[in-house]
């Protein structure tokens, strides 16, 4: 196992955790409507969620010897707020934290199983917030 390429790709997770921190609270914030208390509630659990996860990357980061990034993964700020542009942006989030999540997986499938099943409890996690959120981008049962 290369552990550079796989600290590199742990800080890649990382930033990208902490960027759905500020996406998420962000997104709360600007929630409007009869529906806005529970989705509301939803983005401030999710900007919770990130950041336990941006921890548990860290703490994976320093136990192979590395240094946790201060960065912040891609925010990109649209203005567009209705709840259908806030859970597509927050689709693209999660479908990209996947793509980090299964190279990861790559990276140290066979070498080490701990982050083996770090990467793939992560991919679990995040392939059901994309199923919850494509369902609540759905407007009637297939």
């Amino acid at each position: 196992m290369k552990e550079d390429k796989v600290i590199e790709q742990l800080n890649k997770i990382l930033e990208t955790e902490l960027a759905g921190v500020v996406r998420y609270s962000h997104y709360a914030l600007m929630v409007f409507g009869h529906h806005r208390i529970p989705i509301v509630k939803w983005l401030r659990d999710q900007a919770t969620e990130s950041l336990d996860h941006a921890h548990v990357a860290g703490e994976h980061i320093t136990t192979l010897g590395g240094h946790p990034s201060l960065k912040i993964g891609k925010l990109v700020e649209t203005h567009k707020h209705s709840l259908n542009d806030i859970l597509k942006e927050s689709l693209d989030h999660e479908r990209s934290q996947l793509e980090n999540l299964r190279a990861l997986l790559k990276m140290v499938e066979g070498q080490s199983i701990y982050l083996e099943e770090y990467a793939r409890e992560m991919i679990c996690e995040e392939e059901l917030h994309v199923s919850e959120v494509e369902k609540m981008l759905r407007t009637q049962p297939k």
